[in-house]
C-alpha cells in the first residue's frame, strides 16, 4: 500500500507538535543544535515544493 507523501508529512507535523507539547519532553530541557521547530520548517518546506509540484503538473495537464 502506498502512502500519499503529503498524508505523512501532515500526521509527521501533527506528532512533531504533540511531542513539542509533551510534560515528559518538556522535562528533558533537551536544546539540541537542531530541534523540533526545524524538523517543522523542513517538512512545510517539502510540503511547498511538492505542492507547487502537484499545481504546475495539473496546470500542464490542462494546456495539453
Amino acid at each position: 500500500m502506498k502512502v500519499n507523501l503529503l498524508d505523512l508529512i501532515g500526521v509527521t507535523q501533527y506528532l512533531l507538535s504533540q511531542i513539542e507539547k509533551h510534560p515528559d519532553f518538556l522535562k528533558l530541557e533537551y536544546y539540541p543544535d537542531l530541534t523540533i521547530g526545524d524538523a517543522q520548517t523542513a517538512l512545510s518546506c517539502i510540503k511547498d515544493e511538492l505542492e507547487n509540484q502537484q499545481q504546475l503538473s495539473a496546470v500542464s495537464k490542462e494546456t495539453n
